[in-house]
């Protein structure tokens, strides 16, 4: 049965009657990582990977959620005080708190979901469920009044103040606006963004999940995002968006090497976004994928999220012939993204999973990925 035939039965079944189904897109990142909460650009699709979730309203001032993947109903009210123990409860719980402290109009309501994002590989599963209640929630009982922009920062203040992550706007915003055949560039600081269409002719996108799971929770994430902080703060910006590396250099000394190094990747994956894009306009999938191994090797070498199986995986890639390859996420863990030729793929797929599985006892996942729509009713 396909997903969204698995939630309608499961909703009748609880429920009794029929709802409303919505769904919100996983992401990926082909380039510009960690560079959304430095103010810089970042450049993501939405996937054909989804949370999807059927809603109806209840009449009552009551929450109650199903949740098929992980098996378990959760019943909560809608005051700051009612916050649910289950972590995966609070994203749902901090979606409506965060539309209700905006003004909006949030009611009980049943919900049963499920999704087919891969759980702790990167692709932002956290902000496809925030994404996928806060259009449907708007949908609802907001007559769609909630632009697009605010529900993206809904989905990022919920991660903020109900599950410890103090993350930027990219998984949010990709999972919100997201458009078959297209990737988007977006200026973190100003919020413009701009579609560029992306049909890489004779060439595959693919993600290798190491099957490392990370947890970003009072994780390393946070010490990162604190080393980009004093280092803008000792050059007098507000963000490392409008540092050079002169800029960085003329103040190597008066900051921790860690803190330096961190600065380091920031400020070179900014321009790495920007140098991407403009390929991509020219068809040039050679420079698209050198900055992609040159991102791998920052975010393993200076911004050190990287862990001994990514970089593993990125060196198979590297010896295949692949065009380009790098972690994608937050790091600790997860996938690599992969720029393949077509003629290359099959060859690539076949020793990546020999290798990985010599070394390490398992194969990695492979999930051939497809650029798609981000939230939406279904139905």
């Amino acid at each position: 049965m396909e997903l969204k035939e698995i939630i309608r039965k499961e909703f009748k079944q609880r429920f009794g009657v029929e709802g409303t189904v919505y769904a919100s897109a996983g992401r990926i990142n082909l380039i510009g990582e960690h560079t959304d909460y430095n103010g810089g650009f970042v450049f993501p699709g939405a996937i054909d990977k989804v949370i999807m979730a059927e809603l109806r309203a209840n009449g009552t001032d009551k929450v109650k959620i199903f949740s098929i993947d992980i098996n378990e109903y959760v019943e909560f009210g809608l005051n700051e005080e009612d916050a649910p123990v289950a972590q995966w409860a609070r994203y749902i719980f901090g979606v409506c708190r965060e539309i209700i402290k905006r003004g909006g109009r949030v009611e009980g309501f049943d919900a049963v979901f499920a999704g087919n994002v891969p759980l702790g590989a990167g692709l932002s599963s956290s902000a496809a469920l925030e994404s996928c209640f806060a259009f449907a929630l708007n949908d609802m009982f907001n007559n769609g009044s909630i632009d697009k922009f605010e529900l993206a920062r809904i989905g990022q203040s919920t991660e903020h103040n109900y599950c410890g992550v103090n993350c930027g706007i990219m998984d949010q915003f990709a999972s919100v606006f997201g458009k078959k055949d297209h990737l988007m560039r977006l200026d973190c600081r100003s919020m413009e963004y701009e579609y560029f269409p992306f049909h890489p002719e004779g060439h595959k996108l693919v993600l290798l999940d190491s099957v490392v799971k990370h947890e970003l929770v009072d994780s390393p994430y946070n010490k990162r995002r604190e080393s980009c902080e004093r280092v803008a703060k000792r050059l007098g910006i507000e963000t490392l968006r409008d540092a050079t590396p002169e800029m960085l250099e003329s103040i190597k000394d008066d900051i921790s090497e860690e803190d330096y190094r961190r600065a380091k990747f920031v400020i070179g994956e900014k321009d790495r976004v920007l140098a991407v894009c403009d390929a991509l306009v020219k068809g040039d999938y050679e420079t698209v994928g050198r900055c992609m191994y040159e991102t791998h090797n920052g975010l393993s070498k200076e911004y050190e999220v990287s862990c001994e199986e990514l970089d593993y995986l990125n060196d198979i890639a590297k010896e295949c012939g692949v065009t380009g390859s790098r972690i994608m996420g937050g790091g600790f863990g997860g996938c690599t993204i992969n720029l393949v030729k077509d003629d290359l793929y099959d060859t690539f797929i076949e020793t990546a999973k020999k290798r990985f599985n010599e070394k390490y006892g398992h194969e990695p996942k492979v999930y051939d990925v497809i650029i798609s729509d981000g939230a939406r009713r279904v139905e």
